[in-house]
């Protein structure tokens, strides 16, 4: 008998039931051995306080386009994992004794950057655990992709679209407030796939007074509309140069909602401009997950289950090169994947005349091409590139690939 415990801890997201599904079918499909499972309730509360189901596998079918979890999630803060919870109950040695209790053979985690902190803290008690890469936010260091993200972008990015209609109609400068605390994943690529002409994001400090300026410019060129993404925690160049206890201090010092209002206040107060606030909120955690998704979500799973199998645990699954691949916990917990301000799609949104409020961006294109580029465009046999992740979403490779017709790119 193979015994596994399933659980998904922190925030949610569109494709937690898709890998849960790919982990399941892909054991009843090569195991041995009769499979056992049993889902924790709500993360890791349910290891702590042994609250569980026995699953069967008719339980995962169906589930592959739902959203949200079926075995529920709540937040179990790494940095709190050693004060007792409120009755007394010792949060570590509680989730040991629930494991060994049900003879469990491996305990499968679906979860972001805390939950692997505690998923490798459960590996240093001796439990074999396979962690996999669940945050809409896309931070986990180690892998390119982490499911969620994809369908966090079509979230965020449709409601920039809809948001361009009433914006372009009144003539309003509109600021979006797209999630992202630590880093800014979903405000980049949503704000670049949705046409935002202005990008803050936490990585790249900004200065109102670029920002002001390419509103100025858009109005001065008959632009009738602005559209600003801004990140849950985009941060002035004036903040960025605070202690972090001076930083702190602000904050709890706001009486503003969130920055976006602050942005939005600036704006308008400079500009003369109506501005308006837009905040999708968990509206991008929540709904069907997309292809991209759906498929990203089976293949951890898969390579989840096929891993336990093998006897392999203490690991998370990621995505590397292109190639699905074992991260150690040691290796990636604690760790966050921080957006490269040098990147290409950086580089590139700055080229089309996006501003990141870091800088004042050239807004007109260059006189003539850089030396040693073409802009001829030629149509034949095109093969993605192996630097490039699945579904659209590209790394920065640094690499320039030239296309002619029946040829295919390579390393």
């Amino acid at each position: 008998m193979l015994r596994i415990g399933l659980l998904t801890s922190g925030g949610d997201c569109q494709a937690l039931n898709a890998t849960m599904r790919g982990i399941v079918k892909t054991l009843m499909t090569n195991s041995e051995e009769p499979i056992e499972i049993y889902g924790f309730e709500d993360g890791y509360q349910g290891l702590i306080y042994s609250r569980f189901r026995v699953m069967t596998p008719a339980d995962f079918s169906g589930i592959l386009t739902r959203g949200g979890t079926i075995l529920g999630t709540s937040r179990t803060p790494f940095k709190r994992l050693d004060t007792p919870e409120a009755d007394g109950v010792e949060k570590v040695p509680a989730m040991v004794h629930t494991y060994h209790k049900l003879q469990l053979d491996c305990l499968f985690m679906l979860g972001g950057n805390g939950s692997t902190k505690t998923a490798n803290r459960l590996r240093e008690e001796g439990l074999n655990v396979i962690a996999l890469p669940k945050t809409i936010d896309n931070d986990t260091w180690g892998t390119e992709l982490t499911f969620g993200f994809t369908s966090a972008i079509d979230v965020a990015t449709k409601c920039i679209d809809d948001i361009h209609t009433t914006a372009s109609s009144h003539g309003r400068v509109f600021v979006i407030e797209i999630m992202g605390h630590k880093v800014g994943w979903i405000p980049l690529y949503a704000g670049v796939a949705g046409g935002a002409d202005v990008i803050l994001i936490p990585e790249i400090p900004y200065d109102m007074d670029n920002v002001i300026k390419t509103i100025e410019h858009r109005m001065e060129t008959g632009s009738r509309f602005t559209i600003v993404a801004v990140a849950e925690g985009a941060i002035s160049k004036e903040d960025a140069a605070l202690s972090k206890k001076e930083y702190k201090k602000k904050l709890a010092e706001r009486t503003s909602p969130s920055i976006v209002y602050d942005i939005a206040k600036e704006i308008e107060a400079k500009t003369g401009r109506e501005t308006r606030v837009a905040i999708p909120g968990h509206t991008q955690r929540g709904g069907q997950p997309d292809a991209q998704d759906r498929i990203f979500a089976t293949q951890c799973g898969v390579e989840a289950a096929l891993g336990c199998l093998r006897g392999e645990f203490g690991y998370m699954i990621a995505l590397r090169d292109g190639k699905m691949c074992h991260m150690p916990l040691e290796d990636v917990a604690g760790k966050l994947k921080f957006v490269d301000p040098q990147s290409d799609l950086v580089r590139e949104a700055k080229a089309l005349g996006i501003s990141f409020g870091d800088e004042w961006p050239r807004l007109e294109p260059p006189p003539s091409e850089p030396p040693g580029l073409t802009s001829q465009i030629v149509l034949g046999h095109v093969r993605t590139p192996p630097c490039a992740s699945r579904g659209g979403v590209l790394p920065s490779c640094g690499k320039i690939w030239e296309v002619s017709p029946g040829a295919s790119c390579g390393n």
